[in-house]
Formats: structure tokens, sequence, C-alpha cells
């Protein structure tokens, strides 16, 4: 792939992330890992918090006073059950953290520690030049910092595409919004179906 379209891609996938929002991208990719490498502890905590309610249930039914030692196993139990659930939600937390903390990791090593590799890696190189004499006198800003004169740098060119990208997401976003225009009544038209109304009854 070209260097224009690579850095174009990675501009495009740094601000999709950016308007998707990492943290929605994280609890979808935590939910797929969870299902994937914690499924037996997911499925333990679903059964644990079952048998939780069907036990306290029978609890609150239970006489405390004419059914001691029913009420009393039952209430062990609540307890047991309840240091368990408590046990495996803080193992779940814990590797939620860390899962948290690696993919946060990952996706800016992806997205912004890649812009800066290649931004470095091809500082002193041009995406393409330009017609001579198009800038006049800018055209040694487009080629900032290190590319050759009459280019366009890589960092200049990321800028414009972030500009490009973040102009058209806002465009999308104005479209999709858009409210309907209200449609105009004026009084006259009103009483004069109100008197219709009126009529009619």
């Amino acid at each position: 792939m070209s260097l224009i379209l690579t850095i174009f891609a990675l501009v495009f996938v740094t601000e999709l992330i950016s308007w998707i929002g990492k943290s929605v991208l994280l609890e979808l990719a935590w939910g797929l890992y969870r299902r994937v490498f914690a499924g037996s502890s997911v499925s333990r905590q679903r059964q644990l918090k079952a048998e939780l309610l069907a036990t306290k249930k029978e609890l609150l039914q239970t006489s405390a006073q004419d059914q001691f030692a029913k009420w009393a196993k039952l209430r062990r139990s609540v307890d047991k059950g309840l240091a368990e659930l408590e046990k495996l939600n803080g193992e779940l937390s814990s590797s939620k953290t860390a899962f948290s903390l690696k993919f946060n990791s990952l996706i800016w090593i992806l997205t912004t520690g890649l812009q800066f590799v290649v931004g470095w890696w091809y500082r002193k190189s041009a995406v393409f030049y330009l017609p001579p004499g198009w800038l006049g006198p800018l055209a040694w800003w487009m080629a900032f910092p290190f590319a050759p004169k009459g280019s366009v740098s890589v960092g200049v060119w990321q800028m414009a595409c972030r500009r490009v990208i973040k102009v058209g997401e806002r465009t999308v976003k104005n479209m999709i919004a858009m409210p309907s225009e209200p449609v105009a009544v004026s009084m006259e038209a009103e009483a004069s179906s109100s008197a219709e109304e009126k009529k009619d009854l």
C-alpha cells in the first residue's frame, strides 16, 4: 500500500475509534473475551445468582421461630453463596481491569503509536509533490519539518487527513440529526377548521 493511503487509513481508523468510543469497544471486546476465555466463571456466576435468589425466597417464606433448624440451614446456605459470589465477582472484576489495561494499550499502539512510528520513519520522505509554484512562498510549510522542498510531508498529510475526516464526520452527524421542519399553520386556517368542526356537530 502506498504511503498516502497508509497514512489516511491510520488516521481514519484512529478517528473511527474516537467516534465510536473506546469504552464501547472495550465493553464489546470484554464481552467476547469473557464468553470465549472465562465462560465457566460467567456460567458459575449466573448459576450462583439463580441459586441465591431461590434460597432467599425460600428463606423469606420460612419462619425463624417455628422452623428454626430449616431457617438456620437456609441462612448458612445464603451466607456461603454470597461469600462465593463475592469472591467470583472480585476475580472477574480484576480480570476485567487487566483486560482493560491490555486493550487500551493495544488500541494506543495500533493508532497513535503507529502514527508516530510512521511519521518518524518517513519524516524525510515526500508523500506527494505539489505542482511547481502552486502555493508560492507557502510551499515550504507543506514540507515541514524535514520533507523535500515542494512536497507534502507526512505530518502535514496526517493533519490534512484528520481535518477532512472530522469535517466529514460532522457533516454526517448533522445530516443524521437534522430535525424535520415544523409546518407553519396560520391562525386563519385554524379558525376555519374549528368553525367547520362546530358545524359538523
